[in-house]
């Protein structure tokens, strides 16, 4: 036996499913309507002229006009900015003409108070079933928190490119104190170099110097950090005052090198990046030329190009990178410049530049060739010739590239 009661009488067979159907039909059709008046975007329908037959409520409310002072008497361009009928005319409509139909076309209509509204508008043409076209439908969506994300990324985007300048000019300030200002003129020799920066965002870690030790004596340096930006920075500056200090104590190159290896290794211990590669090297006046003993720590070797017309890579020990092991030596060698002859420091940012073929470098065979095509050569000859290349190299060029370049003057009355 059942406990809940007695139910409702029964209706009469057959009767209860239309009505229901009759009412759910009718509900329907009232959230339809609904929906159109009440969209969350403006419907709008014109004749083939642009004439507003129809308009929901939601474009009504978004314009401020009322639906008497449109239907019927204005047309869809009135409703246009100025720029916007222009556009309208010369563009929007031959298109949809031509078309059907057109989409994502972002126009401004002019509220009733004169205030500009930006849309985003979709337009196509109702044609009967025999493809005569009979009116527009058009769909408006309000752009107006579009624009202003819009004019927000514009506003963020000027503010990043005013940040990335102010970022590069701090770049530029920080490389250029960490390379000599101008090199210091030594008597009998020319001298010449340029540091050409990869990346203006990032600070390089190549570097070079010469200067005096007093004595007719010169000291010379050229080499490149692992790595780039603060880090590689902070190494620079470390290794500068470090060979600069050792300079003055000691005059083999060798052990210069060596003293730099003790420094850098501490931090190598530490932090695993701080390790470079580098020439070091001694000059002095010797007859009529100059005689220079260097030193290389995974550094390649310097080019020689003779007064005689040849280019050479001297004949010298690459040594190991300095930094990297605690118990290391390092080998000095010497060359003497005659007049006419011309050294050419460099680090690897040039030999390693692509060039464009897949996987294919510059190399160091094609920077001797070029090197034996100049000679003989002045410094500053050597040094405008790599600065071409560079350019002619381009974004192939992906590292800081440095190049240092003594020569010493040829002889009165040679070529």
């Amino acid at each position: 036996m059942s406990d809940t009661g007695p139910g409702p009488p029964p209706g009469p067979p057959g009767h209860g499913a239309p009505a229901a159907h009759a009412a759910f039909t009718s509900l329907l059709e009232d959230n339809a309507e609904d929906l159109y008046e009440n969209a969350p975007c403006g419907y709008l329908s014109t004749l083939l002229d642009g004439q507003i037959a129809k308009i929901n409520g939601t474009l009504l409310s978004w314009l401020g006009y009322t639906r008497d002072e449109l239907v019927g008497h204005r047309y869809f361009a009135d409703l246009l900015t100025a720029g916007g009928r222009l556009y309208h005319e010369t563009h929007f409509a031959p298109l949809l003409n031509m078309q059907g139909e057109i989409g994502g076309v972002a126009l401004e209509l002019r509220a009733a108070d004169g205030a500009r509204l930006p849309v985003l508008v979709n337009s196509v043409v109702k044609t009967t079933a025999t493809g005569q076209p009979l009116l527009i439908r058009t769909t408006i969506f309000d752009a107006r928190d579009r624009r202003a994300y819009e004019r927000e990324l514009l506003r963020a985007r000027q503010e990043a490119d005013h940040d990335r300048e102010r970022l590069q000019r701090l770049v530029t300030t920080l490389q250029r104190s960490l390379l000599p200002p101008a090199l210091p003129e030594v008597p009998g020799l020319d001298a010449a170099a340029h540091y050409h920066i990869a990346s203006a965002d990032e600070v390089g870690g190549d570097f070079y110097d010469l200067f005096a030790l007093g004595g007719e004596r010169w000291g010379l340096f050229l080499g490149d950090v692992c790595g780039k930006g603060a880090s590689a920075a902070a190494a620079t500056s470390l290794i500068r005052y470090t060979l600069r200090a050792a300079a003055v104590y000691d005059a083999d190159p060798a052990a210069v090198l060596g003293t730099l290896n003790t420094v850098m290794h501490e931090q190598y211990e530490r932090d695993g990046r701080n390790f470079c590669t580098a020439v070091f090297g001694f000059l002095s006046p010797a007859g009529g030329g100059f005689t220079v003993t260097l030193a290389a720590g995974g550094h390649p070797a310097p080019l020689l190009i003779r007064a005689d017309g040849t280019a050479r890579y001297l004949a010298m020990p690459t040594g190991p990178l300095i930094g990297v092991w605690d118990d290391v030596t390092f080998a000095a060698t010497t060359v003497t410049l005659n007049p006419g002859d011309t050294l050419l420091l460099y680090t690897d940012g040039i030999t390693e530049a692509r060039t464009g073929a897949p996987h294919a470098r510059y190399g160091e065979e094609a920077l001797r060739d070029l090197a034996a095509s100049l000679a003989p050569a002045s410094a500053a000859s050597a040094v405008a010739a790599v600065i071409a290349l560079l350019d002619r190299l381009g974004a192939g060029v992906e590292d800081d590239t440095a190049v240092l370049a003594l020569g010493v003057p040829p002889q009165a009355g040679t070529p």
